[in-house]
């Protein structure tokens, strides 16, 4: 039987820093996380802010962060009844990493598209 350290797992996939990756690869899980930092949105409230996410696709994603614990749901008995969601201690852990990110893209971003118009260049 091999010995594996803790920094050196047996398989990247199986370990806890997919859970993260999985996580963020959704685009819109960062994007419905990074709307909610200012405090609790209705769904009519955060397709306001965020632009260009269908009604289905939101409700979908805000299950998902609800699920993994990232997103709490509030319902009023009001007349019409009212739902909020807002981010969770656990969400609010994400804002620094998924803000990281946000600064990378700003300052890398067009190198990156400048690596995409080389290669699609070099394919014709």
């Amino acid at each position: 039987m091999t010995h594996h350290s803790q920094a050196e797992p047996v398989f990247v996939a199986d370990c806890r820093a997919r859970l993260a990756f999985d996580l963020l690869a959704n685009t819109w899980n960062a994007v419905v996380l990074w709307t909610l930092r200012h405090g609790p949105r209705r769904p009519v409230e955060l397709r306001e802010r965020i632009g260009g996410i269908r009604p289905k696709v939101l409700t979908e994603t805000l299950r998902r962060l609800e699920y993994n614990g990232l997103v709490s749901r509030t319902s009023y008995a009001e007349a019409p009844p009212r739902v909020e969601y807002a981010l969770t201690p656990l969400g609010r852990t994400l804002l620094g990493p998924i803000e990281a990110f946000g600064e990378w893209a700003a300052e890398h971003g067009d190198e990156v598209l400048d690596a995409q118009d080389r290669a699609e260049a070099a394919a014709r």
